[in-house]
């Protein structure tokens, strides 16, 4: 049975992560190397001459940076996969926004890039068989720093999002994970369908609402259904209510 094989662009300005990315390649049966770039424009030039399957991108680069090229790649006919391979976790949520395949920290190991080849070929293959599912304007996922890499979780799987400073903690049964977002940031980015900020520094997911209560001097609670209770503030309290009727 043939190997289906990724025509590759690696796009870092460092030389020694270039060859390092270009070793670890060496060693993948799905990666057809085409070329290598230094920055962001020589990166989507090469993109329109040689039309790859797939892009190694680091993001932190002068000028024309990895975001700025993932971006660009949205207006192209022939739009390869992007893996982000990173120093910077902060850019995860981010990184959704231009439908990246995965998000690789540095320094990148041969097991972890593996497996991010192995989901862009998983990718390329639904793409082939099904129409495309219609874009959505709300992040469907996170990527989340776990240990040494970078893990995937549904929106819909998160059950509560408290910030702590510039950071989120984002609860997913029983565990909780950071990201690197304000909550305002965060709060645009999510389905208000599924999600409700009850106060400066709380985003909870609507289902987990069993009931608003008063205390009778003033404020509201929202009891959830691990038993928590959550106080709404003012400025949320009207959208808050608005769950009693339903809306």
């Amino acid at each position: 049975m043939s190997v289906e094989r990724l025509r590759t662009l690696i796009v870092d300005d460092e030389p020694l992560a270039v060859e390092r990315m270009q070793i670890l390649c060496a060693g993948l049966e799905q990666v057809d190397l085409v070329g290598t770039a230094v920055d962001g424009d020589a990166a989507l030039r090469l993109i329109d001459a040689l039309k790859p399957d797939l892009v190694l991108l680091d993001i932190a680069m002068p000028q024309c940076d990895g975001m700025s090229v993932a971006a660009a790649l949205a207006r192209v006919s022939h739009r390869p996969a992007v893996i982000f391979c990173t120093a910077f976790d902060q850019h995860a949520v981010a990184a959704f926004e231009v439908a990246a395949v995965d998000y690789v920290l540095k320094p990148v190991s041969a097991d972890r890039l593996a497996r991010a080849v192995a989901r862009a070929v998983e990718v390329r293959g639904l793409k082939d068989d099904a129409p495309a599912p219609p874009s959505s304007r709300w992040i469907e996922d996170f990527w989340v720093p776990h240990r040494s890499e970078m893990i995937r979780i549904s929106a819909s799987d998160v059950e509560r999002i408290d910030a702590e400073r510039d950071y989120m903690r984002l609860s997913v049964g029983g565990r909780s994970y950071l990201i690197h977002q304000t909550i305002s940031e965060l709060e645009r980015r999510l389905d208000p369908e599924r999600f409700i900020r009850l106060h400066r520094s709380v985003i909870v997911r609507r289902d987990r609402i069993v009931k608003l209560r008063h205390d009778g001097l003033g404020a509201w609670y929202a009891e959830l259904v691990d038993g928590a209770s959550v106080r709404i503030g003012r400025t949320y309290q009207a959208a808050a209510k608005a769950i009693l009727a339903g809306r």
